[in-house]
């Protein structure tokens, strides 16, 4: 039984086709091992972040909701993120980048519910609630911070993707599900593996969405703040990280001032990140995103626009200068000799629409098999069909029920029977009907009548072009849930058992009084049966120093050592939990 999402606004008001990613938490599935995990974490994490993360950090674990000891449920974090203007829903594992960003314009945090392994403690390059939920969460309590996200997020579910970054999501978020499944073997992983570095290590052209990920990667996943020489953390993946969390402010790693052209730096997730970049404050970051949001498609529109559009092959808008927004999968142009777009089409499903509202009568249902128009200004005449009023109009034909030729600049010719038109609230045309037409381009027939009714898109220009659609209410799946499913393992009887020793343990640190003959039987079964769980004797540890029992702290440190001796990589995640212990027993 999943727990249940505590009613929120923010929530309430996204889209279908962003509910569909949303899931359970289901937090009974939240094993005794899987808490221990996060309480070692945000141990670390919060003793060590106090000194060296942004002050929001601290300040924000209280606001979100987020303690130490317990995994937090979703039910929680919205009723205390509501009062920051902010809500969050789980989901299972990344999503689509589109969906990801319009989340986040929506004000919602997407956390992916599942936790890291023990084995991978340190780090996982699969998202899961230690880095969403301690990661993300306490920093948006920031107002600055929360604005830029949402800011990043209005103008990243529009840009536009690649078919490479299809691939690309496709393989990392299969590598990452595999890296968290314990029956996965290891040619898998390195299938994987192989098959993400493969894919990135194309020469392939950055499209909008690449450059937005890599804006999001070096800000609010790997951001520093501050003085260049001594930044602070804020990037969720370094709050989330106890390796890298440490590692990032070594001179080992470079500093450098963030400006827009960290847009072009790529990144591997798999590895430690070489370089990091600094910002002054949250301030500036919103002045890069606008610098480099100015150098959109979704501002700059234009050939190039609808070029990427085209290349995508995936749904896509583009917005004419008289506000006629035309949504579908476009498939071809036709340009002029100043690069000017004369003509486009789309093929499939296509809607129409005016200030992001489906213009009636012309949903997917009327365009089911594309759209296509030529646009641009008329031979001979100076002034734009736009631009014409009633007296105009009629005075060169544009009127209903007449039969109609005109020829544009670009010499594409319309002739047919004007039906009806329809006006903008401005009073202006942006679509005439036709029937019995016929659209031709030199040699080329565009339109014939026998396709039926032609719809005239007006405009001479496009200023727009983004992802997805005008009007979300067009389409029933703007954003496809992906195939590759996370794994759920069967536990073995071993498992089992060592899940019930550390519910033990977790169940005598909140008891009011301690039977040390229990502890002491625990700590031999521990040894007997899972002679290398750290984890659960650094527990035992801490239960003995809080309680003074000397000589059963020493036999423990002694245990801790032999698996150090017998685990090198184990070393450096036991002195630290045995120094955070030794260091709380001190105060």
């Amino acid at each position: 039984m999943g727990i249940a999402i505590e009613s929120n606004p923010l929530l309430d008001r996204l889209p279908l086709h962003l509910k569909q990613f949303i899931k359970p938490q289901d937090y009974e599935d939240y094993s005794p091992i899987d808490q221990a995990v996060w309480r070692y974490v945000m141990r670390k994490n919060v003793s060590y972040l106090s000194s060296v993360a942004h002050e929001s950090y601290r300040e924000g674990l209280q606001k979100s909701g987020i303690t130490i000891d317990n995994i937090p449920s979703m039910y929680g974090m919205n009723r205390i993120l509501k009062e920051i203007g902010w809500a969050a829903v789980a989901v299972d594992g990344f999503i689509p980048p589109n969906a990801f960003m319009e989340f986040q314009a929506y004000k919602v945090l997407v956390i992916a519910s599942d936790i890291r392994q023990l084995e991978h403690i340190t780090y996982t390059p699969a998202p899961d609630i230690i880095h969403e939920a301690a990661g993300h969460a306490p920093i948006i309590a920031n107002p600055d911070y929360a604005e830029y996200l949402r800011r990043f997020g209005e103008i990243g579910a529009k840009a536009i993707l690649s078919s490479h970054d299809n691939e690309v999501y496709e393989a990392v978020r299969k590598l990452s599900i595999l890296k968290e499944a314990p029956n996965a073997t290891p040619k898998a992983i390195e299938a994987a593996e192989q098959e993400v570095n493969t894919l990135q290590n194309k020469k392939v052209p950055l499209s909008e969405m690449a450059q937005i990920r890599n804006l999001h990667w070096w800000t609010v996943e790997y951001g520093l703040i501050g003085p260049l020489e001594r930044p602070k953390i804020y990037g969720a993946g370094l709050l989330s990280s106890i390796g890298e969390s440490q590692w990032c402010l070594t001179d080992e790693v470079q500093k450098i001032p963030y400006t827009v052209a960290a847009a072009q730096q790529e990144f591997d997730i798999t590895k430690p990140q070489p370089q990091l970049y600094v910002t002054p404050d949250f301030a500036y970051l919103m002045e890069v995103l606008e610098e480099f949001s100015n150098g959109l498609a979704l501002r700059k529109g234009g050939f190039r626009g609808l070029q990427k559009l085209i290349d995508s092959k995936k749904l896509g808008t583009i917005e004419l200068n008289t506000g006629l927004q035309i949504s579908g999968v476009f498939t071809q142009m036709i340009t002029d000799e100043d690069n000017q777009v004369v003509f486009f089409k789309t093929e499939g499903p296509t809607a129409l629409a005016n200030r992001e509202k489906e213009l009636i009568g012309h949903g997917i249902a009327a365009h089911a098999h594309g759209f296509s128009s030529p646009i641009g200004k008329l031979k001979g005449i100076n002034l734009a069909i736009e631009n014409m009023g009633p007296r105009d109009l009629k005075a060169y034909n544009f009127y209903d029920g007449k039969r109609i030729s005109f020829e544009y600049e670009s010499g594409i010719t319309v002739e047919g029977l004007n039906i009806t038109g329809i006006r903008n609230v401005n009073g202006k045309l942006i679509l005439i009907q036709f029937e019995d037409c016929t659209v031709t381009y030199k040699d080329e027939v565009l339109f014939k009548p026998e396709y039926g009714t032609f719809d005239l898109a007006i405009g001479s220009s496009v200023i727009s072009a983004y992802a997805g659609s005008a009007d979300f209410r067009s389409f029933d799946d703007l954003h496809q849930v992906s195939k590759t499913k996370t794994v759920k393992v069967k536990k073995d009887s071993r498992t089992l058992a060592l899940e019930q020793l550390y519910q033990q343990v977790r169940d005598m640190r909140i008891g009011s009084e301690m039977d040390w003959d229990e502890v002491r039987a625990l700590f031999k079964s521990l040894q007997e049966h899972h002679p290398n769980d750290w984890l659960l004797a650094v527990e035992l540890y801490e239960l003995t120093k809080t309680g003074n029992e000397e000589n059963l702290s020493a036999s423990l440190a002694a245990h801790l050592t032999v698996i150090k001796q017998n685990n090198p990589q184990l070393g450096p995640l036991i002195d630290d939990g045995v120094t955070l212990v030794d260091e709380l027993a001190v105060r």
